[in-house]
């Protein structure tokens, strides 16, 4: 992608309301755009972070878990919720048809999978099953002053298993824990996600979240140090040791962090209200038993910007970083285009690195400075920057720098790509 042509602008300061780190890094960085609090515009730049964090979780769903994916609707109608008790939950927004049919805007999907399921399972043949989506979901968030952390129209990976019972179900969240663990360490949060336990409500004794440290949290848990698990705040209560390793309470380390992701067992309590069943072998019915698995891709990508930066921007991990290349020229001064080896050089590479399946952002801006240039690559934070100018062109050589290593260093295309991985 040319520079000169991208959507999106890179701006000295971020929105005056703006009191989030990530926010603000992702507006001046051209990766989104505020309409309102907690509703964003995805630019280019944004979109494609957004996309690779959606196929890390589709890899873990599809190849790990053996999930399909569907797509649900985002207007539900509200008997599925009066059937469920669910109709008065404060985030709900409501409208309704022009016939005056009444709907809400799906919050979660439990009130829709559930009447899905029930077209197709029968038998304890159609056992068991994993349906996810990745689609957008609307909370009339109260306090929506978070960036990507806490909004009102989001992005959310939700996964509903279904299950003959409850041993089955049991083998099932577990291998789902150790997916999330993959799919966070892949994202570049690993180092600072921890399983945590939380309330399970009506469904059980405990439900599971996973927490990123960081001092932008809106959570606070309780970290323990002999089994790397976490308590949330709110469970705490009348807690004396640590549920994992049964280390004192007192010995745990207090942290601030942001939930990105939970599971939690449903048991029967939808199956009951939508009569979802399945005959057993010997012509027996059950219900149902059910699990839920949420991501927020929004959330996910908030916290990446809140746990790697510096104070030049984002540092991207190469994983989910919107290009893994920001190749700068540095047109020579009082040349012509036509005349400028740098242009020419710098094409050449852009156009090499392509060819090899490298994704590159080409900064050819015309009416930047080098200073101009450099700012904006540490703010949008591509992992490798690569300059070309006269000096450069003089020695053969390319300037490299990584986005989070302090100095640059001359180096050959060849021995770049090798850096990179990149079969010759």
């Amino acid at each position: 992608m040319r520079q000169s042509i991208l959507f999106g602008k890179t701006l000295r300061k971020g929105p005056k309301d703006e009191i989030s780190k990530n926010a603000n890094l992702l507006v001046r960085g051209g990766f989104v755009a505020k309409e309102i609090a907690g509703i964003y515009s995805f630019l280019p730049l944004g979109l494609r972070v957004l996309d690779k964090i959606a196929r890390i979780i589709r890899g873990e769903m599809n190849d790990v878990l053996g999930a399909q994916e569907i797509l649900m609707p985002a207007l539900h109608p509200i008997e599925n919720y009066q059937k469920t008790g669910r109709e008065k939950i404060d985030v709900l927004f409501h409208t309704e048809l022009a016939s005056g049919g009444k709907l809400v805007l799906g919050q979660s999907h439990e009130e829709i999978v559930v009447p899905l399921a029930k077209h197709f399972i029968s038998s304890y043949r159609d056992l068991p099953l994993g349906l996810y989506q990745i689609q957008t979901k609307f909370r009339n968030e109260l306090r929506a002053k978070s960036g990507m952390l806490r909004g009102r129209e989001f992005m959310m990976k939700d996964l509903y298993s279904f299950h003959a019972d409850e041993n089955d179900f049991e083998k099932y969240y577990e291998r789902a824990k150790i997916a999330y663990k993959d799919i966070f360490e892949k994202a570049g949060l690993g180092g600072q996600t921890y399983l945590t336990f939380a309330s399970g409500g009506t469904f059980s004794k405990y439900s599971h979240e996973f927490q990123t440290i960081t001092e932008a949290g809106e959570d606070t848990i309780y970290l323990c140090k002999e089994c790397k698990i976490a308590i949330n705040d709110e469970i705490i209560g009348e807690q004396k040791n640590c549920p994992q390793c049964n280390a004192p309470i007192a010995k745990l380390l207090q942290e601030k962090a942001i939930e990105v992701g939970n599971i939690f067992p449903l048991k029967t309590r939808f199956s009951d209200a939508f009569g979802l069943s399945y005959i057993d072998k010997s012509g027996q019915t059950h219900p149902v038993v059910m699990g839920c698995y949420g991501i927020g891709l929004g959330r996910v990508l908030g916290a990446i910007v809140e746990v790697h930066n510096d104070k030049n921007g984002i540092i991207w991990p190469e994983s989910v970083a919107p290009y893994k290349v920001h190749l700068i020229e540095l047109r020579t001064k009082n040349l012509e285009l036509s005349d400028d080896p740098v242009r020419g050089a710098a094409e050449k590479l852009y156009n090499h690195l392509l060819a090899k399946g490298i994704e590159v952002l080409y900064d050819d801006r015309d009416d930047k400075t080098a200073g101009e240039k450099f700012t904006d690559a540490d703010l949008i934070g591509i992992p490798w920057r690569v300059v070309i100018s006269e000096k450069t062109v003089q020695r053969n050589a390319i300037e490299v720098k990584k986005r989070d290593s302090p100095g640059s260093e001359l180096m050959s295309v060849v021995s770049f790509l090798q850096n990179l991985k990149v079969k010759m």
